[in-house]
């Protein structure tokens, strides 16, 4: 089984100079905690809710401040070539709940730790993939 037989395919994004309001917004309106930002369909860049609150309202930044201030840059990313099993292992090892999916760098989908736990062939694969992401991370020294 390949990663597109269970991957979101529509996935809305947002450009790098939409602003933090409009981001969130986006964000509120279709109840998501991640927004791809793409230029030309390109995946460049991830915001999550955490970005928006950490980088952009707690650092006191203008809500018409461009997402590209807050957003991670050049981010994990899986292809459509791959095994849901293989998009586990690395969304476990980074520690996300959500990968984009890209096709020759174009953003074609994102995968979610749940859409992994509904097929049966991932179950153990996604339930150890949470487990791993729950673990806290290494502190920063």
């Amino acid at each position: 089984m390949k990663i597109t037989e269970m991957m979101t395919t529509e996935v809305e994004s947002c450009s790098p100079n939409a602003t933090l309001m409009e981001v969130a917004a986006k964000m509120k309106e279709l109840d998501v905690g991640v927004m791809p930002i793409t230029q030309k369909d390109e995946l460049i860049g991830l915001a999550t809710d955490r970005d928006l609150v950490l980088k952009g309202l707690a650092e006191e930044l203008p809500l018409d401040a461009p997402v590209s201030q807050v957003m991670t840059g050049d981010p994990v990313r899986g292809t459509v070539t791959m095994t849901p099993e293989e998009a586990a292992d690395i969304m476990a090892d980074v520690q996300i709940r959500r990968l984009p999916i890209v096709d020759d760098g174009k953003l074609v989908g994102i995968v979610s730790l749940g859409d992994l736990a509904v097929h049966n062939r991932t179950e153990s694969d996604a339930g150890e993939a949470l487990e791993e992401i729950s673990y806290p991370s290494e502190p920063n020294k």
